[in-house]
């Protein structure tokens, strides 16, 4: 059987999405699974669309022209890379208040945000003594890579990112009308909130880095690199290095923390049912429901391995 090329599409837009529109399009792309291989997590909201789709290349051009029917916006953020395994099993459609929830009624992407920086000056600007730099991811996936130097909010969530900048932020800034605050998050979405909230907030010399981390993965060269470590993605990949491919990470499947190769080694991990962060957190009683799940899949694996080698 010959291994397929699938291409992984990562997007976003900020855009009216009047609620017709939004049950038309999640129709027409339930429509294309059943037809294609087709998977991946997409998030509609009033404000617009998020998210990541996973097929070849005949189908993602085919689900690229209905977002362009639909979201009428020329601009979807796109973030491309090639996997020769799926990374969702199938395809997933929410409907939600927010495209990516803060929780914050008053602000407006649209209307409001910080100033974007590219990759070649969004070094420049994070070397720049005058400059703050805060991670807005959660704090497993600062964990596992960020910027040198950069805050880190500590944040399970991103609805609590606005309460960390209520009570922390300005213990950072030297001077609130001089101080640079850029942001950076995955894929650019969170940022481009976050700043939006700060201007909100009435903050100056707000930036966040175009494309987010996998963009300035993509664009600048391993000498000029200042991302250290690996950057979490939500999907089976689990977190990508610095060209792009597959990390070094799998996600405890009890918690849903990743753990390093080293993490695996440590005596409290046992695959499926606990790692050293949730050794506390779980009854006997979950554990043994963990390795019932944890059984279920291995065989399930060996039963397919069998069908593939057939």
């Amino acid at each position: 059987m010959k291994d397929k090329n699938y291409k992984i599409v990562s997007l976003y837009s900020f855009f009216k999405f009047q609620e017709n529109l939004i049950l038309e399009l999640k129709e027409k792309l339930l429509n294309v699974e059943n037809k294609y291989d087709l998977s991946g997590l997409l998030i509609f909201a009033s404000e617009g669309i998020n998210g990541t789709i996973c097929a070849e290349d005949n189908v993602i051009e085919i689900v690229m022209n209905l977002f362009n029917t639909y979201t009428n916006t020329g601009t979807l953020n796109l973030k491309i890379n090639f996997s020769k395994k799926k990374v969702f099993k199938k395809l997933k459609i929410k409907i939600k208040k927010e495209i990516v929830t803060m929780g914050v009624t008053e602000i407006n992407p649209l209307k409001d945000t910080g100033t974007y920086i590219d990759s070649v000056n969004w070094n420049k600007l994070i070397k720049n003594q005058n400059t703050i730099l805060i991670d807005t991811r959660n704090h497993y996936e600062v964990s596992i890579g960020t910027f040198e130097n950069s805050i880190n909010p500590n944040t399970r969530n991103f609805s609590e990112f606005p309460k960390w900048v209520d009570d922390h932020l300005e213990s950072h800034l030297e001077n609130k009308e001089s101080t640079n605050i850029a942001m950076f998050c995955t894929g650019g979405i969170r940022c481009e909130k976050a700043t939006s909230l700060l201007k909100n907030k009435g903050y100056k010399n707000i930036y966040h880095l175009q494309g987010g981390i996998l963009q300035y993965l993509d664009e600048i060269s391993e000498e000029e690199n200042l991302f250290k470590g690996e950057c979490f993605v939500f999907d089976k990949r689990v977190a990508l290095d610095n060209n792009l491919k597959k990390g070094s990470y799998s996600i405890c499947h009890a918690c849903g923390m990743p753990v390093s190769i080293q993490d695996q080694k440590r005596k409290e991990y046992r695959k499926g049912i606990q790692c050293h962060f949730c050794i506390d957190q779980f009854s006997d009683y979950d554990r043994k429901r963990f390795e019932e799940r944890q059984k279920q899949i291995d065989r399930l694996k060996v039963e397919n391995h069998k069908i593939y080698k057939d």
